[in-house]
């Protein structure tokens, strides 16, 4: 078989289609990298690892600029990891893969492939999440629903630890500081607590009998219709942080919460956890993250 000749033509071929379809530019692109990367994987086999850059000194005469022996590696790598079993979509851009490549494990692959397109990531957004090493921050619970296609809850794709960007360099923080640095970013924090989160308020008040109680964060989430209350601590859980939280989210549900709406879910961010205390308390609507100053 003359894989060069094969290879030539595919790669013309996307370029005619490149020029004469615009709209299916990244269609093709990917069409074509999968089919060239199997070729390769094929030639190589039969003729050595020394092929690609024989090809890649052939078509950059014959073609011109964009076929390095960098770039041809890279579609055999793109090919071999569909094969693997990475998913293979239109919806990304030969940029975001180029991206996952490095990456190698199909699972992490698979995961930010999801994210890029329930996100809409741009390729700068991606790159920054997967340098904070956004899956391995992920529960085991949420990696196994990944993998066996099954529905994560709303609390499911909260990071741990949760990164807060520490604008002016603080050594030690209060709640107060710590609230504050979340509210300067607070885009960014919503990613970390996963997706289609919605900011209500800060210090948000409450009113308890005859005193009045403040919510440090409350949110609410769109996909899953709930309100979602967040409090910060700089110390270790403590079983009374659990006591609190529940109060609050016992309040918005008596008072704001819609029949229509699902039961409100607590988020504890705290500088230490302890797994004790969530393992013994009874409410599952809870759950507890550290947080780490970045």
């Amino acid at each position: 078989m003359n894989y060069y000749n094969d290879i030539k033509q595919e790669l013309i071929n996307n370029e005619i289609n490149r020029k004469v379809k615009n709209y299916s530019i990244n269609r093709s692109d990917l069409n074509t990298y999968y089919n060239v990367g199997k070729m390769l994987s094929e030639a190589g086999k039969h003729y050595g690892e020394g092929i690609i850059k024989e090809y890649s000194s052939r078509l950059t005469n014959e073609l011109g600029k964009g076929y390095t022996v960098s770039n041809l590696k890279r579609f055999r790598q793109f090919y071999n990891l569909i094969k693997k079993g990475a998913t293979m979509t239109h919806q990304l851009t030969w940029s975001h893969y180029s991206e996952l490549l490095p990456l190698n494990d199909i699972k992490i692959i698979n995961y930010y492939i999801l994210i890029i397109i329930e996100s809409n990531l741009s390729i700068r957004q991606l790159r920054q999440r997967i340098k904070s090493h956004e899956y391995e921050r992920l529960d085991e619970s949420t990696k196994n629903k990944l993998i066996d296609k099954e529905e994560s809850n709303v609390v499911g794709f909260v990071k741990n630890p949760i990164l807060i960007n520490n604008s002016c360099n603080y050594e030690d923080v209060s709640e107060k500081v710590l609230q504050k640095l979340i509210l300067e970013d607070i885009e960014s924090f919503m990613e970390e607590l996963g997706n289609s989160f919605c900011f209500i308020g800060s210090e948000y008040k409450i009113k308890l009998g005859d005193r009045y109680n403040y919510i440090d964060l409350l949110l609410y989430n769109i996909e899953y219709n709930c309100y979602v209350v967040v409090e910060l601590k700089v110390t270790e859980l403590k079983k009374e942080h659990i006591g609190q939280i529940q109060i609050y989210m016992n309040y918005i549900d008596n008072n704001l919460r819609k029949i229509n709406q699902d039961n409100t879910i607590g988020i504890i961010i705290c500088k230490k956890d302890n797994k004790y205390v969530i393992e013994y308390c009874s409410d599952d609507r809870i759950i507890s993250r550290e947080y780490q100053l970045i």
